[in-house]
Order: structure tokens, then C-alpha cells, then sequence
């Protein structure tokens, strides 16, 4: 089965310096973050990688990989918006459904801007190879809050047989406050990282329609894919399995962020020589 990694790189950061995220130098080599991802999810068996691009993003990558990755095809969609009515691309959901016409087969559709671990990958692949649900990995939300700070975070239900249920997006969560909020340290977290069969795609797309009907007055507003997944499986359309990951999810937001996770990087490369 060919099983394609879609890397969600639209977007340049404010909060990054205006650069690209995907691109920072967090390897023990100097390896680019996007690479440490795309080497993880070749090992466990992906043979297709597609990058969501956006205007800014588009010929960086391009120059950067060009159209393989140690010979992985790689093909670039770009995301594209109104600018005379919109001040914004439509949002993740939206960046999803520009894919349709490229995919046949099951995607996992990730943040470019993440490190989630080679077990992550294997257990994505491995699922979509067997099942025709839907899939997504999470942690435990105590390991996605940081030590300071609050942050913004999505948390689902799941039933006894770890299928997603419901699920929320949360403002402003931090260890001090997550439990006033009803939340418990093993709340299952998502890491925004989902597997996806094609039909779900074009289920996405309905949604996606139906959201732009509806706010097409609003320049602002933005359709998230985590959300109206939660959707089409509240309203019964699909099934979604869950699983924890037990590796350490790394992710950028700002520029102390690289360093964390190139130390990072390095201590688990030197405990694996151990």
C-alpha cells in the first residue's frame, strides 16, 4: 500500500522572526526540523510527500528539496486564497481539501513545524495499512503544557475502546490552571497529526463548502481540520481510533524554541550511543 506524508507549510511566523519554522537548523548535523520529520516517516514505510504551500513558503522549499527527497517524490499544492475579500488562507481545513486531487490512497496530514517521533509515524502507518477508520495519536496533556506560560490546546474524548468521541479547543491552558478547567493530566491531547482515507477528505470538502457559505463576510475566519473532524464523527460519517505516543512531541513557536529542541535532539541521539 502507498501510504503519503503531507506536511502543512503555508505560513510564515511573526512570532518566528518572519521565517519559516519548517526550515530552522535543529539537527545535530545541522538538519533541517522538516528533515528530522520526513527521515521519521520514510523509515516507517512512507513513499509519497506532499507540502501545502503558501506564496511565501513555495520557493524555499522548492529550492530547498526540490521535487525528491532521497528519491521520494515530492509534489508542492498550493493554498490559495481572495485577497480582495480575505485577509487570511481558510485555515487547516481548508489547506487539508487542496490535496483531493493529488491523493488515492491514505495521508497523514501534519504540521510542517513539528517533530513527532519515528513510533508515531509506525503506528499511523501501521493502522492505516489494516483499518478503514480514520486515525490521530495524542499525549497526555500535562506533557504538552509548558513549564511557564499558557498555551492554546486541543483535547478529545475517547470511549473505552479508544475511539474519538468529541473534543475541544481550548484557550489559555497552563499547569497551574488545567485542572480548574476540568481537565486531568492524562487528558488525551492531540499533537495535530491525523491519518485520513480519501472518502474522509471528501467529506472534509462539504464541510469546508458549508463554512465558507457561512462566513463569507468575515475575512478573518479560518475552518480547522481537528474541529470539523470532530464534527463528522459526532454526526456518525466517520470513525476515528486514537493512540497515545510514547514519543516526545518537539515543536517551534518562537526563537528559544530551536534551541530546546536541538538540545533535545542531541540527548536522545546520546542516549541512544549509551
Amino acid at each position: 500500500m502507498n501510504l503519503t506524508i503531507v506536511y502543512m507549510i503555508a505560513g510564515l511566523s511573526s512570532r518566528f522572526g518572519g521565517k519559516i519554522k519548517s526550515l530552522a537548523k535543529v539537527g545535530p548535523n545541522n538538519e533541517k526540523l522538516i528533515e528530522i520529520s520526513l527521515n521519521q516517516a520514510i523509515r516507517a514505510g512512507f513513499n509519497k510527500i506532499i507540502f501545502i504551500v503558501g506564496e511565501h513558503t513555495e520557493k524555499p522549499l522548492k529550492e530547498e528539496f526540490g521535487n525528491n527527497y532521497k528519491g521520494i517524490p515530492i509534489e508542492y499544492v498550493l493554498q490559495r486564497y481572495d485577497k480582495e475579500k480575505r485577509e487570511r488562507p481558510w485555515g487547516t481545513c481548508d489547506a487539508a481539501c487542496c490535496i483531493m486531487k493529488k491523493i488515492h490512497e491514505p495521508v497523514v496530514i501534519a504540521s510542517g513545524d513539528d517533530i513527532f517521533g519515528g513510533k508515531t509515524f509506525e503506528i499511523l502507518a501501521n493502522h492505516l495499512r489494516n483499518s478503514e477508520d480514520d486515525v490521530t495519536v495524542v499525549k497526555k496533556l500535562i506533557e504538552m503544557l509548558p513549564e511557564r506560560n499558557t498555551v492554546n490546546r486541543g483535547t478529545f474524548e475517547i470511549d473505552d475502546y479508544s475511539y474519538v468521541t468529541g473534543g475541544v479547543e481550548s484557550v489559555g491552558i497552563s499547569k497551574e490552571n488545567f485542572t480548574e478547567r476540568s481537565f486531568k493530566e492524562d487528558s488525551p491531547a492531540s499533537i495535530s497529526i491525523f491519518g485520513l482515507h480519501p472518502k474522509t477528505l471528501e467529506l472534509l470538502k462539504g464541510r469546508l463548502n458549508e463554512f465558507k457559505r457561512q462566513n463569507s463576510d468575515d475575512k478573518r475566519s479560518e475552518c480547522y481540520l481537528n474541529l470539523e473532524l470532530i464534527k463528522l464523527i459526532q454526526e456518525g460519517k466517520i470513525k476515528m481510533k486514537s493512540y497515545f505516543t510514547p514519543e516526545k512531541w518537539l515543536g517551534i513557536t518562537n526563537p528559544k524554541d530551536e534551541i530546546k529542541v536541538r538540545k533535545e535532539l542531541k540527548n536522545k541521539i546520546n542516549q541512544k550511543i549509551k
